[in-house]
């Protein structure tokens, strides 16, 4: 039975706001917490673990994607009509920046606090390890690469039944322990506008401004891992093979 496209979409702005609250938020609550903080680790663990338990909630309603990288590399990959992409898009970015929202609700009863970067990606002056244009670009576009490669194959109909949650937040949970220190990762342009958008509500603006490049590298490395698995590793079904009518001899 086919799910309503408003349903659907509504399931992805509630996964995508839990992946932006449940992600940024670790970082911008716990990541560095007094003699208990997560650090990058626990970090990029709650990233995983976001969309390892959404995956399992409304992956059976909209396919769980929550990002707008992930919609487009399906679509190049065959697995997802263009048609719905924009409305998908739509609840995904609605979803990050209601996500932050409330989590800046909630940062900002601490006395003291700051906005900051707010868990926003950025690079050169304001990438984590002060890493170049071209280093960052290169990160996003080839760990959202990987990260498609593992979603289009985890959920190809060859590929082992019930597991693609597990492969799925494990995959982004590991790009993350790469990519932190890089751009504060996001492969997710989603994830990236929301965390932006508060941070250059407090004058942060250079959030904003480099916002382009995690729209644009995500994007690439997801369309360009689609055309790839659907060419090269995609199983095409074989047109069937005419059936002739059996002649039988009269001697028979």
């Amino acid at each position: 039975m086919e799910i309503a496209l408003t349903r659907r979409c509504i399931a992805e702005f509630f996964g995508t706001f839990w992946l932006v609250f449940g992600g940024c938020g670790s970082a911008v609550l716990a990541a560095a917490f007094p003699q208990l903080g997560i650090g990058f680790a626990g970090v990029a663990l709650a990233f995983g673990l976001t969309v390892l338990t959404m995956a399992y909630a409304i992956g059976h309603i909209s396919g769980c994607h929550l990002n707008p990288a992930v919609t487009l590399g399906l679509v190049a990959g065959k697995r997802f009509p263009a048609k719905e992409v924009l409305p998908y898009w739509i609840a995904q970015v609605v979803g990050g920046i209601a996500a932050a929202g409330v989590l800046y609700l909630i940062a900002s009863g601490q006395p003291g606090f700051e906005v900051g970067g707010f868990a926003s990606n950025g690079y050169g002056a304001h990438s984590p390890g002060y890493y170049s244009l071209l280093s960052c670009a290169v990160a996003e576009v080839v760990l959202t690469f990987f990260f498609l490669m593992v979603i289009l194959g985890s959920t190809d109909q060859r590929a082992a039944k019930g597991f693609a949650p597990l492969a799925i937040g494990l995959c982004l949970t590991l790009i993350h322990l790469i990519g932190i220190p890089v751009t504060n990762l996001s492969v997710n342009p989603a994830r990236s506008t929301g965390p932006a958008i508060v941070a250059a509500s407090a004058g942060g603006s250079w959030a904003l401004a480099q916002l382009w490049l995690f729209w644009v590298a995500p994007l690439v490395g997801a369309a360009i891992a689609g055309v790839f698995y659907n060419a090269v590793l995609a199983e095409h079904e074989k047109p069937p093979v005419e059936e002739r009518p059996v002649a039988y001899s009269a001697a028979e």
